[in-house]
């Protein structure tokens, strides 16, 4: 396969759009004479990921990170630039590669809608070409794995999103992909069923040493999955960096949302080092813990001892306010370096 899995030099994808014109005349007027806009949807792209790297693409919406994965699965052809994934050309050699790259896509499925998961199964069986040997212990390992035994008799359209999501992953693994493309995998799932998924895939990862191309919203599924982030904006790559770098300078905070007895609400108005607080209703409040400067564990610890809970939960930033902190710091450090010299 060689030193990368995925080895992206300069890939850029232009569209032409057709410009809306204002007015009644005008719209008759394009009908006839169009006029066209080329829009650059991702530009100059290089990418380099290992075998067996966890890797999160992140973007806003817009930014790019569809149209660069539907190229590197040869959904799409490139406007111009180079892309190797596992040695193939996405887009010259897709039958090739299909056979050796797996994709999720939250709001897509790839199970038959009104078929159980088991007929799922079998079909993909096929299309992979799988020895039927290897296929049913492998099913079974997965079945196992991703604890589906009660689901595979049921139609797909009656499952849960949670339990569709788990059987969607676990075919995806069926023929042992080398690398495994995830877009939005937990969208919509709760805390639990996220949880259970991100350790399903980091297991795989670890055991099978599959290369793990993520794009996702949810902060959560970046600490714990993967390594690296590489962060796309209006087409191209503003940073690539550890996503431990990301955890201390800006994964750092975390909001826990507290409700109060009513009668203790006045009452929450403690001090703490890195933690500010901030009324959402008459017995909600929201506290920002900076975590480098104070644990979670702590502040928890602080509001159990000296208030009565009626709920309390724990969440990452939205990803959006991620990336503009992010590509404000980058704008800035670009001013300064041009400044410095």
């Amino acid at each position: 396969m060689g030193m990368y899995a995925l080895e992206v030099q300069k890939l850029t994808k232009t569209f032409a759009v057709k410009q809306k014109k204002a007015g009644f005349k005008e719209s008759v007027r394009s009908l006839f004479k169009p006029q066209w806009q080329v829009k650059e949807a991702v530009k100059n792209v290089d990418l380099l990921v290992k075998p067996g790297e966890t890797v999160a693409f992140l973007g806003p919406n817009g930014a790019g990170k569809s149209t660069t994965i539907k190229m590197l699965t040869g959904i799409l052809h490139p406007t111009s630039g180079d892309a190797q994934v596992l040695g193939c050309n996405p887009w010259k050699e897709r039958g090739r590669l299909a056979f050796r790259i797996g994709t999720v896509f939250g709001q897509k499925s790839q199970l038959w809608y009104h078929l159980p998961p088991a007929d799922s199964f079998e079909l993909m069986s096929r299309v992979y070409e799988l020895r039927r040997s290897d296929y049913l212990i492998r099913r079974d390992l997965l079945i196992e794995r991703f604890e589906l035994g009660a689901h595979l008799q049921t139609p797909v359209r009656k499952l849960s999103l949670g339990e569709r999501m788990r059987c969607e992953i676990a075919v995806a693994f069926l023929h042992r992909p080398q690398l495994l493309f995830l877009d939005e995998p937990t969208i919509g799932l709760d805390v639990i069923i996220k949880q259970r998924i991100r350790e399903l895939i980091a297991e795989l990862n670890r055991e099978e040493g599959t290369t793990v191309f993520l794009t996702s919203h949810d902060p959560g599924d970046i600490e714990r999955l993967c390594k690296r982030a590489i962060i796309i904006h209006h087409g191209g790559v503003i940073l690539d960096d550890p996503v431990d770098r990301l955890k201390r300078e800006v994964l750092k905070y975390k909001t826990i949302r507290l409700k109060l007895r009513e009668q203790e609400q006045q009452a929450m108005s403690f001090r703490m080092d890195g933690v500010s607080a901030a009324y959402e209703d008459s017995c909600t409040i929201l506290l920002s813990v900076d975590t480098n400067v104070t644990r979670i564990e702590t502040v928890l610890a602080f509001i159990v001892e000296h208030y009565t809970l009626e709920d309390v939960t724990i969440e990452d930033p939205p990803m959006e306010e991620v990336i503009k902190h992010i590509y404000a710091s980058e704008k800035a450090n670009l001013l300064l370096g041009a400044e410095g010299e």
